[in-house]
């Protein structure tokens, strides 16, 4: 077995913390372990070598990006769910 010497703390939100929880139980392993294979995973399935800022660059330089009215209505709809979520108790 591998000796660990990191330790790490991050937060979760009850649906991630539950899925986590699931999976160590289905799998039967620690919850450590599932985070492990999560990113194991993750850098295995993620395509090599990509340029997020040339693909959002060639997206404008196309014109192919959203309206403004459409844009600007999705921005509207994100603050408000937003706003809703943070008025829950």
């Amino acid at each position: 077995m591998k000796t660990m010497t990191h330790r790490t703390t991050f937060a979760l939100d009850e649906e991630a913390a539950g899925r986590l929880r699931r999976l160590s139980a289905a799998w039967q392993v620690s919850q450590a372990e599932v985070v492990r294979r999560a990113l194991a995973l993750a850098e295995t399935s993620a395509p090599p070598g990509v340029d997020s800022a040339a693909l959002l660059r060639q997206v404008h330089a196309t014109g192919c990006g959203l309206a403004r009215e459409s844009a600007e209505q999705y921005m509207a709809d994100v603050r408000e769910g937003r706003d809703q979520w943070r008025e829950k108790p």
